[in-house]
């Protein structure tokens, strides 16, 4: 499949605290709109929520130049997650079966591509956005 073409370009800075300011921006637009648990809505999932509450999480285990490299691609992972109809590469998670994982492809409007993966359990059909990051 031909990954989705975002409109944004990745965010601009060389180091962690640059990029994670304008981040925290993006994500604090996602924030306010509601009182509990941001969220975004999914073209792709028929307009379910897929919440951020593992990202974060995941993101702080990293190392500081892995956490710049994977924010860079914040706002266009957003864009792909609410607007995207592709089908994602979609397998079982092997650390836990009663996973499902999903790989969306992405490309930027310089042209550089990136992945963002959500996690959704089969029981309750829960999504969680978990990580974004570029092609090697």
């Amino acid at each position: 499949m031909p990954p989705y073409l975002a409109k944004f370009k990745e965010l601009k800075g060389t180091n962690y605290a640059d990029v994670s300011k304008q981040a925290r921006q993006v994500f604090k637009l996602i924030k306010v709109r509601t009182k509990r648990r941001p969220y975004i809505r999914s073209a792709y999932f028929k307009k379910q929520k897929i919440f951020f509450d593992f990202f974060w999480q995941h993101l702080a285990q990293k190392r500081f130049p892995d956490r710049v490299r994977r924010l860079r691609f914040f706002p266009c992972a957003i864009e792909l997650i609410a607007k995207s109809r592709i089908h994602p590469d979609s397998m079982d998670n092997p650390a836990n079966k009663s996973e499902i994982l999903h790989r969306f492809s992405g490309r930027t409007t310089s042209n550089q591509l990136f992945y963002v993966q959500v996690k959704e359990e089969k029981r309750t059909g829960k999504k969680q956005f978990i990580s974004v990051f570029p092609a090697k």
